[in-house]
């Protein structure tokens, strides 16, 4: 005699099947935005689009020019990149208007740091003091015609003055003479200048 099951009680395979109906219908954030746009659509209070955090945007790469190796709209040591909010983020735009973004329209421009090139070459400064730096080609190259000259009639006083150049050149110490900076490759190897001054924090060092 097969057994029955009572009334009150739901058949296993209709438990499955509800289950299996509820985790269908569960919507599931997917694509480069992640769990980012949940978070954000939480969020009730309506902030300006500048202020969203980390991972609630995203933005595009710089355009470069590729004479310069730096972004097309470099000003003043600034540039500026569009940033794209999370869809469903609402957020203040430009014009200080709520906008409820779908991950399309741009919420805002992000600063961000460039140089001041003026035609001077990382790798041509690199070549000429390697090969003619006895000459004084890197200095003339660099806007030193006293030095160069004088390295020339020297010979580079000795080789040693030209060993001394190739090595500040290549750190990168040595530089154009207007102050500019060499034009290397945007998403090349840069050195980057620290120091201390006024403005800087300097961390205290904790020892056990």
């Amino acid at each position: 005699m097969a057994a029955t099951w009572p009334s009150a009680l739901v058949a296993p395979e209709a438990v499955a099947a509800q289950l299996l109906g509820v985790l269908w219908l569960v919507p599931v954030t997917t694509g480069p935005w992640g769990a980012a746009a949940i978070a954000a659509a939480s969020s009730e209070e309506t902030i300006k689009c500048e202020d969203l955090k980390l991972g609630q945007y995203i933005c595009k790469d710089p355009k470069i020019n590729n004479a310069t190796q730096e972004p097309v709209n470099c000003t003043n040591y600034t540039a500026h990149v569009p940033c794209f909010p999370a869809p469903n983020i609402t957020c203040k735009d430009f014009g200080g208007n709520e906008t409820h973004f779908t991950g399309n329209e741009v919420g805002f421009l992000k600063p961000i740091s460039c140089r001041n090139v003026n035609g001077y070459s990382y790798k041509v400064a690199v070549a000429l003091s390697l090969f003619l730096g006895w000459l004084g080609a890197d200095r003339f190259y660099l806007g030193y015609p006293a030095l160069g000259l004088l390295k020339f009639c020297t010979v580079g006083f000795c080789g040693i003055g030209s060993l001394i150049d190739f090595i500040l050149i290549s750190m990168q110490i040595v530089g154009p003479s207007d102050g500019s900076s060499y034009i290397i490759d945007y998403y090349g190897t840069r050195l980057t200048r620290l120091s201390i001054t006024n403005e800087t924090f300097r961390k205290t060092q904790l020892y056990p």
